[in-house]
């Protein structure tokens, strides 16, 4: 699995390690069942901390897109809960928005931004 991540960024890293994988998994770079590296080689081929990627998989996990197999480690569940998921993108959404509204963002400019950035990941 490839990781970028940007150490002079402000967003913390776990952050970005975990929406990389949410960008994989809507991509469709990682599937359904697949297995994720074990938090010790993530945290070594990137490094990082093993508590950083461990946050980033137990925020994953939370948000019900991993489950953790003894046997397998942590393996790629999409929670299909559709309306819990819409509750979570509402919280998520809603800052940014707010931010783009304080920015002069229009509701035309925002629905663009979502098509454009929704038909990059299909």
């Amino acid at each position: 699995m490839f990781v970028e991540i940007d150490f002079n960024s402000d967003e913390a890293i776990y952050i970005q390690l975990r929406n990389q994988i949410f960008l994989a998994i809507a991509t469709s770079q990682i599937k359904e069942g697949d297995s994720l590296p074990s938090v010790r080689a993530l945290a070594d081929d990137i490094g990082v901390n093993m508590h950083t990627v461990n946050k980033a998989y137990t925020t994953l996990r939370q948000d019900g897109f991993l489950k953790v197999d003894r046997r397998r480690g942590a393996v790629v569940s999409v929670d299909v809960d559709k309306m819990q998921s819409m509750d979570k993108m509402r919280a998520y959404l809603k800052p940014l928005i707010a931010r783009g509204i304080c920015k002069g963002l229009s509701r035309e400019e925002f629905k663009q931004l979502i098509d454009d950035l929704y038909d990059e990941m299909k």
